[in-house]
């Protein structure tokens, strides 16, 4: 007989909507067997301290970078060196560069362990890891290929978050077949290295419960030959692996693709690969009406970082049209200049009503709350983007979930979307969290993490080391 854990919530945020007096139940194995609504709390049953959501999916992160967040908010470049004609997406680039050269494993690992706890801490329950420094600092392969990759599971294991790995493949500079640069050598490998890498990492994932995927870097980095091979490969060995990839970023991208190949990055990528649902394009900020149009209805899903395409200056995304079309999102933390699921979702919507100069653009006629239709559709996205049964409060899902602090003095007293709304529009979005679980266990209580105090412990001392170098 298979243990089962419940949970009473007065109010929980279920696919459809919220509904009032909901009991959850999960197994063992952290799966949940059975969401049932209306109900009373049993006796010694507990109870959840306040609304009940979705755990979010945070579907795009390059973890290393957490290492240096906030250090490169100077003016590194004059207008006239900066290929873009200012200090932008480009120029920080050199910086993180130098800061990629310095890794080690171990410091990879430190960074890795106290960005995953803090994703928990916010309520992000999931990530995708799009990993990309994969080789030694000379350039050359560690002595098992997938030492990098390793250390990402290790800390995901330890900090107790769900994970998809997505190794990346890098092989050029630019559109056209540009040679690579020295300060890319970490992130190199041919085609055939990169399938071995994902045959060696499967039974790995398998034993973590991790999903594995496939990052073609982007259009400049990888030619359309190694695109086709890597995509056919990962295929053959799991239909269902998800593939994701950076694209029209910048408008740098745009012009350079459109010089190199007559047409626009998502244009070209629609006509030539397979894009479905399997696919997760991230950013996609730069897209014209019929770009925007297909991309919907493929069922891919548009990976947008907020807070990290606000701080590269790369652009907004034109959402409103995207998701009239019924388009597919989620949202990622990216670079990490920010570790919050509330400030993203907040920071999508506003940048809508700053383009558009009208407040509440992402509502819906069936959620006239913002939060409610922004949290929802995350969650989703952010599933499909996973590949993994993380796509809400339903039976058959992980029991990956946050509890909101009824108690909190801004949410005492208010139904579920009000409390949703006030936790997303009006706080910082992590004092209002009583708990998050991943597969029914507590990671997180009222801002504590178990492992909290030793992985900020070697979080700051691995930066200091990084920084005196």
């Amino acid at each position: 007989m298979t243990a089962v854990t419940s949970l009473f919530a007065s109010h929980a945020l279920l696919p459809a909507g919220w509904a009032r007096n909901v009991r959850l139940q999960w197994d063992a194995h952290g799966v949940l067997t059975s969401v049932t609504t209306d109900v009373a709390p049993a006796p010694g049953e507990p109870q959840a301290a306040g609304p009940v959501l979705p755990g979010m999916p945070n579907l795009h992160s390059h973890a290393f970078q957490r290492g240096f967040a906030g250090l490169t908010e100077y003016r590194s470049v004059s207008q006239t060196a900066d290929p873009a004609g200012g200090d932008s997406f480009w120029s920080w680039r050199t910086l993180m560069y130098r800061f990629a050269l310095r890794l080690s494993p171990d410091a990879l690992e430190a960074i890795a362990t106290q960005l995953y706890i803090e994703m928990l801490s916010a309520g992000y329950t999931s990530v995708c890891e799009f990993h990309y420094v994969h080789r030694d600092v000379d350039g050359k392969p560690y002595a098992d290929p997938a030492e990098m990759s390793l250390r990402l599971l290790r800390a995901a294991q330890t900090a107790g978050i769900g994970m998809t790995l997505l190794p990346v493949l890098y092989q050029t500079a630019g559109f056209g077949g540009k040679p690579p640069q020295d300060d890319q050598r970490r992130f190199l490998n041919d085609t055939d290295a990169m399938l071995a890498l994902l045959e060696k990492l499967a039974p790995h994932c398998a034993a973590y419960g991790a999903r594995l995927g496939l990052a073609p870097h982007s259009l400049r980095a990888v030619p359309p030959h190694s695109l086709a091979q890597a995509v056919a490969h990962l295929h053959a060995m799991d239909a269902t692996a998800p593939v994701h990839i950076h694209i029209a970023e910048q408008q740098k991208e745009v012009d350079e693709c459109l010089a190199t190949t007559g047409v626009r990055p998502v244009q070209w990528l629609l006509d030539h690969a397979p894009v479905d649902a399997r696919w997760c394009l991230v950013h996609a900020t730069h897209m014209d009406w019929d770009e925007r149009r297909r991309l919907a209805h493929s069922g891919a899903v548009a990976g947008i970082c907020p807070t990290t395409e606000a701080n590269l200056g790369d652009g907004v995304f034109d959402a409103a049209p995207y998701l009239a079309q019924n388009g597919a999102w989620g949202i990622g933390s990216d670079s990490h200049a920010s570790v919050s699921v509330a400030e993203e979702l907040r920071l999508f919507e506003y940048g809508q009503r700053l383009a558009m100069q009208r407040r509440n653009v992402l509502a819906s006629a069936r959620h006239p709350q913002v939060a409610d239709l922004l949290w929802l559709d995350a969650v989703a996205g952010g599933a499909r983007a996973s590949a993994r049964p993380v796509a809400g409060l339903a039976v058959g899902q992980r029991a990956d979930f946050v509890v909101l602090d009824g108690n909190h003095p801004p949410l005492a007293g208010l139904d579920g979307a009000r409390a949703l709304a006030t936790h997303v529009f009006a706080s910082h979005g992590h004092e209002t969290l009583a708990e998050v679980r991943t597969g029914g266990m507590c990671r997180v209580q009222h801002g504590v993490h178990p492992q909290q105090a030793e992985a900020g412990r070697l979080f700051a001392e691995t930066r200091a080391r990084l920084l005196a170098d």
